[in-house]
């Protein structure tokens, strides 16, 4: 028996480890001092370098387990509480596909039992088992598959096993949009989209798109991104580069003119929005029309008012108006609020009427911030974007409208036609939403009681109730509205020049007043006009003859009433009569 060698004691740990031959005296050599003589494991934790956690958790071990716990345990015992069919899967995925992670191996093993091993034991796994090279294949490279519908199969059923998609490409020798565009394709069509289908799908050029592109094309405004939105409407499907080709086809044929095209230079919005009724927009176009002069007021002008949702670009309210008052943008304000709840921000230029001390109490009744573009930079305003649609979409219509009634229908038919078709701002949407009607969806702003509103625009609008003439009173003064809407409720919205009598957001009559606001004073209503509605309908009962058949003299639209006489006292009764005159008392 060999001498051992006599070294001098020592309690110095990088000393003693050089002493110490097994791992076994290691660890116990680590773990002595606490359990030995109780000494703090933070400071052997210092003397040692071994971190706290790893301490505490090797005492504990060896006090439950006595020389046992020194010991690791062996890896066979950890792997063995896994079935043997998810062994031998693990096993296999690693052999079809070597690059497959640990993480994805166990996601495809419970896609496949229902049980989801931890990486590390998927590790453990194919360390302990030599893993076996696989000869054959279950699908060959994607390009090298002489079906489409097999190949594209062979994506599906890989996805449906639980494998990525960069292990699909990888595995079948593809591009990763290629699977992207198969399982997008089998997600929306199922079966059918795995089959070949002719190149454009549903975007043929017919003789019938080819004739609603040049019915279209009559408007000379439009351009090929909105005669492709229109034609989509109508369930023709070309892209606006078709559609060019086709524009350029009938304006050689019939003679058309071709629309200008504006400056596409691109500059930033100070007003961009990242949410749905974060900032609204409001602002007034001036209307080309050739409506004849006696159905307009003064002047003859006629002005669209829009306010814009920022964030979808829809239009929430727009009006066409024979004035740019401030009721007339109450108005238009009170329809969008009423209908799609407040916004945090409402954007315009530095028009009047939209600073006016009436339209800043509303902001502040409606928790509304107000915002004003820079001077001589109206592109910062969103809805100009949408006057800029509107100009080529339907200015065309406006000058062909010959009554009043008539202009109304072609503006409220391109509202409806500018929310529904595709707008350019949303071409690359992920979410496949493209019209701004889509984008906008169901969501509200901060919605408010009705009673709410009425008190926020107290001062400006009222309701009253037509008599069976068809006559509203208001400050002792009965203004006509409209005959066929008798016993229906109208609003009234009285500015400091204007009134205007509305039903369903569809102006009835307008007046020229003089009001004074602070004093509530009506003073004088005159100059009356009433509008074409659809709302001249028959009345409840037959007259001899129409209140048109008087003319402007005999017809009194507008009647002063006389003041509310005054209330007579009223003397308390007396509860007792009295024995003797009061005179006679001593």
């Amino acid at each position: 028996m060999a001498r051992r060698r006599r070294v001098e004691p020592t309690d110095e740990w990088a000393e003693l480890e050089l002493l110490l031959e097994w791992p076994e005296q290691v660890e116990y050599e680590r773990i002595r001092p606490p359990v030995v003589f109780g000494s703090p494991v933070a400071e052997r934790s210092r003397q040692t370098g071994t971190p706290e956690t790893t301490l505490r958790r090797r005492v504990a071990s060896f006090e439950n387990e006595g020389m046992r716990g020194l010991f690791e345990p062996e890896r066979v015992e950890v792997t063995s509480t896994l079935p043997p069919e998810v062994r031998r899967l693990i096993l296999d995925l690693k052999a079809e596909h070597p690059p497959m992670r640990d993480n994805e191996i166990a996601t495809v093993c419970y896609v496949r039992f229902g049980r989801r091993p931890h990486g590390r034991t998927v590790r453990r796994v194919l360390e302990a088992n030599p893993t076996a090279m696989r000869m054959f294949r279950r699908f060959k490279p994607y390009h090298e598959i002489p079906d489409a519908v097999e190949r594209r199969l062979a994506v599906v059923t890989l996805h449906a096993e639980g494998w990525n998609t960069k292990s699909i490409a990888g595995y079948l020798k593809t591009s990763r949009p290629t699977v992207y565009r198969t399982l997008k394709k089998w997600i929306a069509e199922g079966v059918h989209g795995l089959e070949d289908k002719p190149r454009g799908g549903k975007r043929k050029v017919n003789l019938k798109a080819m004739n609603e592109a040049r019915k279209l094309q009559e408007n000379p405004g439009l351009g090929e991104f909105r005669v492709s939105a229109a034609l989509e409407l109508l369930g023709i499907y070309l892209s606006p580069r078709t559609c060019g080709r086709i524009l350029a086809v009938n304006r050689k044929l019939y003679g058309l003119e071709k629309p200008k095209r504006g400056s596409k230079e691109k500059k930033e919005m100070p007003f961009q929005s990242s949410r749905r009724h974060e900032i609204w927009s409001v602002d007034v176009r001036y209307l080309d029309h050739n409506l004849p002069p006696e159905e307009l007021p003064e002047g003859g002008k006629v002005y669209s008012i829009s306010i814009l949702e920022n964030h979808s670009r829809a239009l929430l309210a727009s009006a066409v108006s024979t004035s740019q008052d401030l009721t007339a943008y109450l108005s238009v304000l009170y329809t969008a609020v009423e209908r799609y709840g407040a916004p945090e921000v409402l954007v315009s230029d530095g028009a009047g009427i939209f600073k006016a001390n009436q339209a800043k109490a509303v902001y502040r009744a409606l928790g509304i911030a107000k915002e004003t573009i820079e001077k001589r930079k109206p592109w910062q305003n969103f809805v100009e974007t949408s006057f800029n649609i509107q100009r080529r979409m339907a200015d065309y219509h406006f000058a062909k409208a010959e009554s009043w009634e008539g202009l109304v229908a072609a503006h409220d038919r391109w509202v409806g036609r500018y929310n529904t078709q595709k707008h350019r701002a949303h071409e690359h949407r992920k979410d496949a939403r493209r019209s701004p009607t889509e984008v906008l969806g169901f969501l509200t702003g901060v919605r408010h009681r009705p009673e709410d509103l009425e008190r926020a625009f107290f001062s400006t609008r009222f309701t009253r109730v037509l008599d069976s003439s068809g006559y509203a009173r208001i400050r002792h003064w009965r203004i006509y509205a409209e005959e066929g809407l008798a016993k229906r409720e109208v609003a009234l919205w009285l500015g400091p020049e204007v009134l205007t009598v509305e039903y369903a957001g569809e102006p009835l009559a307008r007046y020229d007043v003089e009001y004074s606001p602070r004093t509530r004073n009506l003073r004088e209503v005159k100059k009356p006009q009433l509008f074409e509605t659809s709302h001249r309908v028959g009345v409840a009962q037959l007259r001899l003859f129409g209140l048109e058949a008087l003319g402007e003299i005999g017809w009194l639209k507008v009647l002063r009433l006389d003041e509310y006489s005054p209330r007579s006292p009223r003397w308390s009764q007396i509860l007792q009569l009295t024995l003797f005159a009061r005179a006679e008392a001593p």
